[in-house]
């Protein structure tokens, strides 16, 4: 991905100028940025950052909770939204404590409130929750194991998981996710068999006549 964006930056960059640059994409440079949040924070105080799955955020709360059947995301992530939340569930009170005013406050009570939440979560299954949440306006979503992100039916119906004709049937492709004025573009043709050009390279890209072609299958060259 960023050799791509620097390709694209150095285009840009040609267009203006006239001049073109070397690119150079490091892979463990360009892997290691995506730590900067880490990293950063690291650096300016020398604190090591702890797995924690998110329950570190600056953001209280920001993180999984487990429900009566399967895990799930919240991002409270800022004063309406932590109101919003606790009308949704039915205790408006706790929204609108003044121990819980801020995202400063939260964070200093950060264990109780995540007990507290997580206490509640358990009491019924996600579905209930997401919908509850959505409908609240509150950021929440499922946590898809690799079957359910294939099956998920936003993605079918967008064209992101698609499927084209190939010689035996249909292939499973995935697209890009990146449209331009609304489309997106995605494989044409789908994978070949093993084989399925070699006359068309040995003619169109190397001039062998048919005589030669016949030679190589003989030899089993091909």
């Amino acid at each position: 991905h960023d050799a791509a964006m620097a390709v694209l930056a150095a285009l840009i960059r040609r267009g203006r100028d006239g001049a073109g640059c070397d690119v150079d994409v490091s892979m463990v440079e360009s892997m290691s940025r995506f730590m900067a949040p880490r990293i950063l924070p690291y650096l300016g105080s020398g604190e090591v950052s702890r797995r924690s799955g998110g329950r570190d955020s600056v953001i209280a709360i920001y993180q999984v909770f487990e429900t009566a059947d399967e895990p799930m995301t919240l991002g409270l992530g800022n004063d309406a939204i932590w109101r919003r939340f606790w009308e949704a569930i039915g205790d408006p009170a706790v929204g609108r404590d003044p121990a819980y005013a801020t995202n400063a406050d939260r964070r200093a009570r950060r264990p109780e409130i995540v007990a507290r939440i997580a206490a509640i979560l358990l009491g019924k299954p996600r579905a209930h929750w997401l919908d509850m949440l959505a409908k609240a306006r509150v950021p929440a979503g499922p946590i898809h194991r690799l079957d359910e992100l294939a099956a998920d039916r936003a993605l079918h119906e967008s064209g992101f998981v698609y499927r084209t004709e190939g010689p035996d049937g249909p292939i499973p492709q995935v697209g890009l996710g990146i449209r331009f004025d609304g489309r997106s573009e995605g494989t044409g043709t789908p994978p070949p068999k093993l084989g399925a050009h070699t006359v068309d390279v040995l003619r169109g890209w190397l001039n062998c006549d048919t005589s030669q072609i016949e030679q190589l299958r003989a030899q089993r060259i091909i």
